[in-house]
């Protein structure tokens, strides 16, 4: 096979017959803030702020292998749940949990319609939406990069499209030969899908990303295996991601992880060391608590997150 656009190469490495996200059980190649103990604070704060806009249910895009919203059930058991991803529904997630599979990227299952009193959170969906990868040449023209599907090597094809040439110049400006753009309207009309099936309720999108402000001049493109950086191979070997433009995605509010915790009212304060010597239990609880929601909030870390609010997804599709 010769070098083909990176968003193909991608698609195929991540959610084809033999990618990674089939074949693999990412969690042993990496965690995220929804595995435990993380995953049990997160958990609670989306609960709080499901509870602040009065709606009964969550439903989690990509949700791989049900490590949040086993986390959501824990919390609240008798609210329901569905969960979204490319893989089967986990066997030990607890019963009256809905799941629905589907193609893997930006496509979502048809089932997933007329979505009513949720909150919708997708935790790291959008940065493995696969995009198209542009790069400025010699003479200036933005070019789509091409990769070797088996070793990653890379060239330069054709000038980008007109649709993603038009999102780069009004959303990522290119300044020097070299310079790259990871081309975020994959990542912008899926979430728009998303939002539009909506009847009433909320969305957040929780991703790494960055501004308009801070663009990275040679791009995010990153690839995890076992837990360490490698090399990106669209093979299927690796995990692969690149960051979102999140201030082009549709949008009420952009906190970071850590002003979003502030806002919605997660507190985590340390416990009193005194509760030690009369109830260790408890002690420890409370402890494991505070240090994970610190963690969560670290803004040298997943506090840097950011939370996309779009409060009145229905509301939005409508207008639009």
């Amino acid at each position: 096979m010769g070098k083909i656009g990176w968003v193909l190469a991608w698609q195929e490495a991540l959610y084809g017959p033999r990618g990674f996200y089939r074949g693999q059980v990412p969690a042993r190649d990496f965690a995220t803030a929804t595995h435990p103990p993380l995953g049990a604070v997160l958990a609670e704060a989306i609960w709080h702020y499901a509870d602040l806009l009065e709606l009964s249910g969550v439903v989690d895009i990509g949700a791989g292998r049900g490590e949040l919203i086993g986390a959501l059930h824990a919390h609240r058991p008798d609210r329901p749940l569905l969960g979204v991803d490319v893989v089967e529904r986990p066997a030990d997630l607890p019963d009256g949990v809905g799941w629905l599979r589907g193609p893997g990227g930006a496509p979502l299952p048809d089932e997933l319609s007329d979505l009513t009193d949720v909150l919708v959170v997708a935790h790291e969906w959008l940065d493995v939406v696969p995009c198209v990868i542009g790069q400025l040449d010699a003479d200036g023209v933005v070019r789509e990069v091409l990769v070797d599907p088996t070793s990653g090597d890379e060239d330069l094809g054709d000038p980008l499209a007109d649709a993603e040439l038009a999102w780069q110049q009004r959303h990522w400006p290119l300044l020097t030969e070299g310079d790259r753009v990871e081309v975020g309207l994959s990542r912008d009309l899926a979430w728009a899908d998303l939002l539009s099936r909506v009847c009433r309720g909320a969305a957040i999108a929780i991703d790494s990303g960055h501004v308009a402000a801070a663009r990275p001049r040679n791009g995010t493109l990153a690839a995890y295996r076992e837990d360490s950086a490698v090399r990106p191979v669209p093979d299927g070997s690796c995990d692969l991601s690149a960051q979102v433009a999140v201030d082009s995605l549709h949008h009420d509010e952009i906190h970071t992880q850590t002003t979003a915790f502030e806002s919605f009212g997660v507190w985590a304060p340390m416990p009193d060391p005194a509760l030690a010597r009369c109830d260790e239990t408890a002690y420890r609880r409370r402890l494991l608590r505070a240090t994970s929601a610190a963690t969560l909030t670290d803004p040298a870390g997943h506090g840097a997150f950011r939370w996309v609010v779009v409060r009145q997804a229905g509301a939005m599709t409508k207008r639009s």
